[in-house]
């Protein structure tokens, strides 16, 4: 049976900025069931319906969201023997970690280099979560979700996932349409572990064969120095995690940003500049490296809201920070970096119940 919708919950507290105001509705979800039956009756009402999954990547404005925001909490992975390869299906309610771990513990390799992000399976496909080299699209087989135009469940195949960095279908394709009931992950038993991505094996230098929970390890000690891992105990993970995606631009746009850097002092003699060959003759940038020599301070505030200490990518709010502080600071970082650099940074997260204008594009 569908929980009664509650008035007026505080979404700040579900959410690991911890800022934002009320939902006009909330509606916590236990199964598969619940969740139709709440979109499709907030549908029905013309309610604009907001799913909740673990709130790490999502920035609510201190008005809160005019709307019924529905929490997800159906939970069940089973196994399932595919070939050579373990079917994992997941319940948007899990949370993400935790069935990381499990697979790891199994030896089912193909998401160990994703340890440590907080939130929920429901919310991976949408953002196409990654980290350290790996990425959810490397192994999602099939997303079902809720239809909500053409009102039924439905079973789409990673090709119709429309998967690509940080990015798929259901977030800029057709956003809301989809809400995220389960994935498919297929994944390798007895696989040999991910290590591609330089920091990770500069981490695992000693280490000829890593296994897949050595790799864990690894990248939960990274993320953790970089305060990349929730902890109640650290102020500094008080974040969305990275709040700008790495900028994907042309060769000849990458080229002059180091002709730049190299010329004003940014780049000393020998040193590289980071990187990475993206598809189609572009290039994408450590967004962390434009930050930081745009002259954004690690632990540079604006009231309550400050960059990291720990990681320029990161913003984090201090106690009493609202939610425009937030959206102010990542306002300044991102236009001193286009000013400095001419790349324009994406933010990560998703802003929810912002007006026109008041968001950080």
């Amino acid at each position: 049976m569908l929980t009664t919708a509650r008035a007026k919950v505080p979404l700040g507290p579900l959410t690991t900025l911890g800022v934002g105001g009320p939902a006009d509705e909330f509606v916590e979800v236990l199964t598969e069931r619940d969740a139709i039956d709440a979109v499709r009756e907030a549908d029905t009402a013309g309610t604009p319906a907001l799913v909740l999954g673990g709130g790490s990547n999502l920035l609510v404005a201190d008005r809160g969201f005019a709307g019924r925001a529905l929490r997800m909490a159906a939970r069940g992975v089973t196994r399932t023997r595919d070939g050579e390869r373990v079917a994992v299906t997941a319940q948007a309610g899990e949370p993400w970690d935790e069935l990381v771990a499990a697979c790891v513990a199994e030896g089912l390799a193909g998401v160990e280099c994703l340890s440590g992000i907080p939130g929920l399976v429901g919310a991976t496909p949408i953002q196409n979560v990654g980290a350290y080299g790996q990425e959810v699209a490397d192994t999602v087989t099939a997303v079902r979700a809720w239809d909500r135009v053409a009102r039924e469940v439905v079973t789409l195949p990673a090709a119709r996932c429309g998967f690509a960095y940080r990015d798929s279908a259901f977030k800029s394709g057709a956003p809301g349409r989809h809400v995220v009931l389960a994935v498919t992950f297929a994944l390798t038993p007895g696989g040999v572990a991910s290590v591609r991505y330089g920091e990770l094996s500069r981490a695992l230098a000693g280490d000829a064969a890593p296994t897949l929970g050595r790799v864990r390890e690894a990248v939960v000690a990274l993320r953790r120095a970089k305060s990349m891992v929730l902890d109640p105990g650290d102020p500094e993970s008080r974040s969305a995690g990275s709040f700008f995606t790495n900028p994907i631009v042309t060769a000849a746009l990458a080229d002059r940003v180091e002709a730049d850097a190299r010329a004003t002092g940014a780049l000393r003699e020998g040193e590289a500049m980071p990187r990475f060959a993206a598809g189609d003759g572009r290039v994408k940038l450590a967004a962390g490296w434009l930050i930081e020599r745009a002259g954004v301070g690690r632990g540079e505030a604006m009231g309550r809201a400050a960059v990291s200490k720990a990681h320029a990518l990161a913003l984090v709010a201090r106690d009493g920070c609202t939610a425009a502080e937030v959206v102010a600071l990542a306002r300044s970082v991102r236009g001193r970096v286009r000013a400095r650099w001419g790349v324009t940074l994406a933010p990560e997260p998703v802003l929810v119940g912002f007006a026109d204008g008041e968001g950080v594009e």
